[in-house]
C-alpha cells in the first residue's frame, strides 16, 4: 500500500480556512480575525513518501443587460460597466475552483448553492444543502461533483444546468465528509476522514469512484497526521497530481491508487501548481520547474529576477502564464520552459500580481489577491500590456476570483458577482 506523509492539526478543519488562506490573510487584519481558526502542524523534512442572503438576489440598484447594451467596454483604458452585479451566498477562501461555469449558468460556492443564468443573473435552481467551505467545485462528464457534510461517506454530483442530483456515491458510514479533488472521464477522486470508534479521526483515506456506478475503483490510507484540507489536485491519463500541507508534490497510478513518485515542494506558492500534456510545472520560489508525470525527473525551469518569488501559475490555451513578486509577467511555452514575452506593465501601473487566468478572445484576465484595490486585470494577451483593471469598490478583503464563458468575464469578490462584457 503505498502512503502519503504530511502533517496536519485537528482532522475537524474541513469547515475552517486552510493555512494557505490564512498566510494569504495575514495582509489583511480583518480577514485575518475572521478567520483565526484551524492551523496546521509542524514538517518533518519527510521526502521518501507523499507523506449569504438571498442567492441570486439583486444587488440594490443593480440590473441585468444585455452584452453591448450601455457602458464602456474598456476599449478607452476604463474598466467596462457590469452588465450586471448580484449578491450571492459566496463563501469563498480563495481557491480558483469556487466559481466555475457550466450549462449556461456561473454558480459560486456558498450555502445555499445557487447558479446564476449567465446572461442575465437571475437565480437558475438551488441546492438547499450547499457547498463545504474550501472545497471545490468540479466539473465533470456535464456534471458537478460536491464536497458532503454527512456522515454517511456520501459523494453526490448535480445536473449544473437544473441542478437536479444525477449521481450518488458512498465510500460508507466508517468514512467522514469525503472531499472530491480530482475528475476525469471515467472517475471521481475524494479524500475522506475515517472515522475511529469515538467518533475522532486521526487518518484518512485517498479513493477513485466510478463516474457511472459509484463503486469504489480503489481506496489507499494516508499516514497518521494527515488531513483532508488544503489538497490541490489534477489528472492526466494514468495520472493523479496533487500537493498538500507538508509541501509534497504526489503522482498517483488512477488506475490502481499506487504512489509513482512524490518530492519536496516550498510553500511560496500555497500549492497551487499547472499541468500540460505530460508534465506538472510547479513554482518553487526563485525558480519554477517542469517534471515528468511520469517518473518525475526534472524536465525544464526558470529562474526569477534577482530577489523575486513565482506566484501562482496557469496554462491557458497552450500558454504557461506567471508571475512574480517583482510584478514581472511572463508568457512561457509549457513544454519547453522558453519564454514567450515578459512584460514589466504591471509594476509600471503599480498594479497587484494576479493569482488566476482566464482568456477571452486576444485579453488575458487577471484575479488578484486580497483586495486592497486590487481586482480584475484586463492585459494584452500578446504582450501582457493592461487594457484596464475592475473594483467594485467594497473594500472586502476576500481574493477576487475570474471565470469566462467567452461572451463574458464573471468576477466574484466576497459575495458579490459581477458579469462584465468582454
Amino acid at each position: 500500500m503505498a502512503y502519503d506523509r504530511s502533517f496536519g492539526s485537528s482532522s475537524r478543519m474541513s469547515r475552517t480556512a486552510s493555512r494557505r488562506r490564512m498566510l494569504r490573510l495575514a495582509g489583511g487584519a480583518l480577514a485575518l480575525v475572521a478567520l483565526t481558526a484551524g492551523t496546521v502542524g509542524c514538517d518533518d523534512g519527510a521526502v521518501d513518501a507523499e507523506d449569504p442572503g438571498n442567492a441570486g438576489g439583486e444587488q440594490p440598484g443593480g440590473d441585468a443587460r444585455k452584452p453591448g447594451d450601455g457602458g464602456t467596454t474598456g476599449g478607452d483604458g476604463k474598466a467596462p460597466e457590469p452588465l450586471w452585479t448580484r449578491t450571492t451566498s459566496a463563501e469563498t477562501y480563495g481557491d480558483n475552483d469556487e466559481l466555475v461555469i457550466a450549462g449556461g449558468a456561473v454558480i459560486a460556492g456558498g450555502t445555499p448553492l445557487a447558479a446564476l443564468d449567465t446572461a442575465t443573473g437571475k437565480q437558475k435552481w438551488s441546492v438547499p444543502g450547499g457547498t463545504v467551505p474550501g472545497a471545490p467545485l468540479l466539473l465533470g462528464k456535464d456534471t458537478l461533483y460536491l464536497a458532503s457534510s454527512r456522515y454517511d461517506g456520501t459523494v453526490t454530483g448535480y445536473d449544473p444546468a437544473s441542478g437536479e442530483e444525477t449521481w450518488r456515491s458512498r465510500l460508507g458510514k466508517g468514512y467522514r465528509q469525503p472531499q472530491p479533488i480530482a475528475v476525469d472521464e471515467k472517475q471521481v477522486y475524494v479524500i475522506a476522514e475515517i472515522l475511529e470508534d469515538d467518533g475522532s479521526s486521526k487518518t484518512n483515506v485517498i479513493a477513485a469512484l466510478d463516474s457511472t456506478t459509484g463503486r469504489i475503483a480503489w481506496k489507499e490510507q494516508r499516514d497518521l497526521g494527515t488531513v483532508q484540507n488544503g489538497i490541490h489536485a489534477a489528472v492526466r491519463g494514468r495520472h493523479l497530481v496533487y500537493t498538500d500541507f507538508k509541501q509534497n508534490l504526489t503522482v498517483r497510478d488512477t488506475a490502481t491508487g499506487g504512489q509513482v513518485w512524490t518530492r519536496k515542494t516550498t510553500r511560496t506558492n500555497y500549492g497551487f501548481f499547472a499541468v500540460h500534456e505530460d508534465l506538472v510545472i510547479v513554482p518553487q520560489e526563485k525558480r519554477i520547474q517542469a517534471f515528468g508525470l511520469a517518473d518525475g525527473q526534472e524536465k525544464w525551469s526558470l529562474e526569477a529576477t534577482e530577489l523575486a518569488l513565482f506566484k501562482e501559475p496557469a496554462v491557458v490555451e497552450e500558454v504557461l502564464y506567471i508571475a512574480d513578486s517583482a510584478r514581472t509577467l511572463r508568457a512561457v511555452d509549457p513544454r519547453t520552459g522558453k519564454p514567450l514575452w515578459q512584460s514589466k506593465a504591471l509594476a509600471d501601473a503599480g498594479l497587484q500580481v494576479p493569482r488566476q487566468y482566464v482568456k477571452a478572445g486576444g485579453t488575458l484576465y487577471g484575479a488578484t489577491d486580497l483586495d486592497k484595490d486590487g481586482g480584475i486585470i484586463a492585459m494584452d494577451a500578446k504582450t501582457g500590456d493592461v487594457r484596464w483593471t475592475f473594483n467594485d469598490g467594497t473594500g472586502d478583503h476576500h481574493a477576487w476570483l475570474v471565470a469566462t464563458d467567452g461572451e463574458r468575464v464573471f468576477a466574484l469578490h466576497g459575495d458579490k458577482l459581477h458579469a462584465l462584457p468582454v
